[in-house]
């Protein structure tokens, strides 16, 4: 035996590597776990799934490795690409050592573990290149994956792209992604799996609105509760590719960085890391997302203090900012339960509109002549934190700093980028802007005792720029916005970052390792918000999604929606209210305030549980729940989007423990029992009983409840506990 073979296994999942000493390591199965095997049947099963030499290809079969390699024969897109002046352009790497939680494999071994970190050395001496890969299966059978590589020659290496690979099997037949745009985020599209490329790119320098999110392989008609689903995902907020290849050999889900051009150049010992690649393999989209978000929640950076209800005042004040007014909605909020008060963008020198300020950081004296403090003593005198929104990475050339340093704004040639939003972008990868930004925020969290910073980004980065050879630089942008981050949290113990761009352009988990939410987007109209959060949903967990109950009528779409319908939709998330509150009738702000403590009550399951999602199988109303991880107790809102020709609805509560009996609450909020009673025979309805069912989880699980069609735009909240 020439190789050795290593067997990863956790939650479920397997991943079975064969390492070859003149090779990478080759990936024969990721998937369903293999059970409790042999060495020699690992040995075996290695040999059922290589890849067999054809007619007419090379004489030799050809490993398909986690970075592909032109010269094994992979005829798909290279994992490296790259060269030295024309010269080593098709690397071929031969592993040097290969260790697993610190024990080195030796060439001819066998192991079978549990999770574990597998890194691997590997080198072309002809090429001058040395690869270090970093494979891991996370607990949560998740696998990571991330690469290295280091010039060793004295001349300099040209890096155009280093992605990495794990193959799908080609009955993975059906695809999915996201696309979108401001304000309607996480558009899911489906496509069949055809031969050739399926390549997601963002060239925006963030995320993007558009971005593929998750890139998905699936049996065919896979739901979310049903079918085998292979997705990976790119940790990374700069500029980023996924890819979906076939080939007439295999299939395989790939990721990395997308590099613009002489982006990296690494001369003699200079080495370039890619990003994180995660891969999730799961039963449905469900089955992918509770991966994800048992990932996230094991970090040991995880928010873990309770997510506080949050007011943001932007849709009730906008740029018009008077403290009188400010200091009503405090009180009001305070009243209700709000936890956090953050107040956005117009509070910097020179602020009344869009056009100018970003990059002075200074209260505007016009408006607060005492500075901040007066507000924010009022604010944590009501007991809540306090929070502002800065923008840090942007700039205006209407602002002293543009006057002072126009070299520290971003471009490609000696013309200024087009503008966005009227604004251009500050040069992070410059020593001196940088030490400025970093100093004059953290003079404003030391000043103004800030907890919390809603982290914007509003705009697109084009001919991102820098220097005095004004080579491109996204990826240093990107690293340097992380570590500003990071240096911000570190001087100031406490203090959470939100991570905005115009809504939902950065959501990826690159920005999420320095940051404690997303802002999903600036749209809160609840039919759409419902599909973005559900998208979001799929990689991130509730408690770190912002979800507010916004204006009865959305500032985005226009159109009107009832209280209940609104506070429906945000309530499984990081819960906040985005509403000018001084206009809101007694009544409304009653009801409110039962929303915020219906909220705090629940929040402990609903930022520790499983999420889980109803297939709709044709039906006019989405299941969206939450369930505890011993099974213990759920919670699940039923939203009415639309009116459709059922009379009747049959509701699947899904991800129950089968085996115990539930008792079940449920209620539509905002109706009185006499209102209840009038919705086509509703009040009558053993589920909304006063004295509540109990029924097997089974039962709930597979036949489901049968309740008559709802009116469009409502709500029922299904609350169980077990006995």
């Amino acid at each position: 035996m020439s190789h050795s073979v290593v067997h990863l296994t956790s939650a479920g999942v397997s991943l079975l590597l064969r390492i070859h000493p003149t090779g990478l390591p080759e990936v024969t199965h990721w998937g369903r776990e293999l059970g409790e095997l042999t060495p020699d049947e690992l040995q075996i099963a290695c040999i059922v799934a290589e890849q067999v030499a054809t007619s007419s290809g090379p004489d030799t079969r050809h490993a398909l490795t986690i970075v592909p390699e032109h010269g094994d024969g992979w005829f798909g897109r290279p994992g490296v690409v790259g060269s030295r002046d024309g010269g080593a352009w098709s690397p071929r790497f031969t592993v040097v050592e290969t260790v697993l939680d610190g024990r080195v494999i030796a060439t001819d071994d066998t192991v079978s573990s549990g999770a574990g970190r597998l890194e691997i050395r590997a080198r072309d001496d002809w090429a001058a290149l040395e690869l270090e890969l970093g494979i891991e299966m996370e607990a949560s059978g998740i696998v990571t994956m991330q690469a290295t590589i280091r010039n060793t020659s004295a001349d300099p290496y040209r890096l155009d792209a280093l992605r990495l690979v794990l193959p799908v099997p080609t009955y993975a037949s059906e695809g999915l992604d996201f696309a979108g745009r401001w304000g309607n985020e996480r558009w899911p599209q489906r496509f069949p799996v055809g031969y050739g490329v399926h390549s997601r790119e963002s060239r925006r320098g963030r995320t993007g609105f558009d971005a593929a999110l998750l890139l998905c392989a699936g049996t065919p008609g896979f739901t979310f509760r049903h079918g085998e689903v292979w997705s990976m995902h790119v940790g990374f907020s700069g500029n980023h590719e996924h890819s979906l290849e076939r080939t007439s050999s295999a299939a395989v889900l790939g990721g990395g960085e997308l590099l613009l051009p002489g982006e990296v150049v690494l001369a003699t010992g200079e080495e370039y890391r890619s990003p994180v690649v995660y891969a999730a393999y799961g039963t449905g989209l469900d089955g992918v997302a509770a991966r994800h978000h048992a990932s996230l929640r094991a970090r040991p950076h995880h928010p873990r203090s309770a997510r506080p209800v949050t007011l943001n005042v932007w849709e009730a004040v906008y740029f018009d900012h008077d403290f009188d007014k400010l200091a009503r909605l405090a009180t009001i909020a305070a009243d209700l339960g709000v936890e956090r008060f953050v107040l956005d963008d117009g509070w910097f020198l020179g602020r009344r509109n869009d056009r100018a300020g970003l990059g002075d950081w200074i209260p505007d004296p016009a408006v607060w002549p005492n500075g901040l403090d007066p507000l924010v003593s009022l604010v944590t005198g009501l007991g809540m934190q306090f929070g502002i929104w800065v923008e840090p990475e942007m700039v205006n050339l209407d602002s002293d700093v543009a006057r002072a340093h126009p070299d520290w704004i971003m471009r490609a040639r000696d013309t200024l980028p087009i503008e966005g939003r009227n604004q251009q972008l500050l040069d992070l990868t410059d020593p001196a802007a940088y030490e400025y930004l970093r100093d004059r925020l953290s003079a404003l969290l030391s000043d103004s005792r800030i907890g919390y910073l809603k982290w914007d980004h509003n705009r697109d980065l084009v001919e991102a720029g820098s220097g005095r050879d004004l080579t491109p630089a996204v990826h240093r942008q990107t690293l340097a916005t992380y570590r500003l981050m990071d240096e911000l949290r570190a001087a100031h113990p406490g203090l959470e970052i939100e991570s905005c761009s115009s809504g939902g352009g950065r959501v990826d988990r690159g920005v999420i390792e320095h940051t404690d939410r997303v802002w999903a987007s600036d749209n809160m109209d609840p039919l759409d918000r419902m599909r973005i959060m559900t998208g979001t949903g799929l990689l991130l967990p509730p408690e770190l999604i912002g979800s507010h109950i916004a204006s009865p009528t959305s500032h985005t779409t226009g159109r009107t929606h009832p209280l209940p319908f609104r506070a429906a939709v945000a309530l499984i998330g990081h819960l906040g209210v985005e509403w000018d509150l001084t206009t809101a009738a007694p009544e409304e702000l009653a009801e409110l305030r039962g929303w915020i403590e219906r909220y705090v009550g629940l929040r402990q399951l609903l930022h520790t549980g499983e999420v889980v999602n109803g297939d709709r199988a044709g039906q006019d109303a989405v299941v969206r729940g939450v369930v505890a991880a011993d099974g213990s107790e759920a919670f699940y809102t039923i939203i009415a989007a639309e009116h459709g020709p059922d009379s009747t609805l049959r509701l699947r509560l899904p991800g129950l423990d089968a085996t115990s009996r539930y008792r079940v609450r449920a209620e539509m909020p905002g109706m009185t029992e006499v209102e209840l009673a009038e919705v086509d025979g509703i009040g009558a309805y053993g589920l909304f009983s006063p004295v509540p069912m109990a029924l097997p989880g089974g039962i709930l699980m597979t036949s489901g409840v049968e309740i008559p069609a709802l009116r469009p735009e409502t709500a029922v909240l299904v609350h169980l506990e077990r006995e």
